[in-house]
């Protein structure tokens, strides 16, 4: 089977992992997997080059959490997928908080795929897909060029597309494969 698609980009809380609603993940017992991620992206990796999360996690910014908080919930992430045979690329995040400083990484500022596109030269935009929970993670991939798929209960502009999670997007995706 020859790979059609470039680069699947992944929003985290709330596509990923269980959102906590105004909150933070903070630490690994926090961290949920919403139902179906591990199918849905046991799924989808057989048709994309490469799987890439970008995710701003203010909380950093806001001092509620660290850096070294956030590197042990990715460690975590990426031991439970690596379990199932998941390979995630590369994890991007923006730690800033928006009120205290203005960045370029932070979504929907497109800072992360940029250094996506250093780290991977071949990537193309244009054949990749930006999966995300919010109007910022919908707003990111157009910028960049993307097909956005929105994942929730709420319908998102800029979405082309919308899904109730990530296993009904990964379901739907091999019904329209030729």
């Amino acid at each position: 089977m020859a790979i059609a698609y470039d680069t699947l980009f992944l929003d985290r809380d709330g596509v990923i992992n269980e959102r906590i609603i105004g909150g933070y993940v903070r630490n690994i017992d926090e961290f949920v997997l919403l139902p179906g991620v591990i199918e849905g992206l046991k799924i989808l990796q057989q048709h994309f080059k490469r799987t890439i999360i970008v995710t701003n996690q203010r909380g950093i910014g806001l001092g509620i959490m660290t850096e070294e908080d956030l590197q042990q919930i990715h460690e975590y992430m990426l031991r439970l997928f690596a379990a199932h045979g998941i390979v995630i690329d590369a994890i991007y995040y923006c730690p800033h908080d928006p009120d205290k400083k203005r960045c370029v990484c932070r979504k929907p500022r497109i800072g992360m795929g940029l250094k996506a596109k250093a780290q991977f030269l071949d990537l193309q935009f244009q054949k990749s897909v930006m999966v995300g929970d919010s109007e910022h993670d919908m707003l990111f991939g157009k910028r960049l060029g993307m097909y956005c798929v929105a994942i929730g209960k709420e319908l998102l502009p800029y979405a082309d597309a919308h899904y109730e999670s990530l296993w009904h997007y990964a379901q739907t995706f091999l019904c329209l494969l030729p």
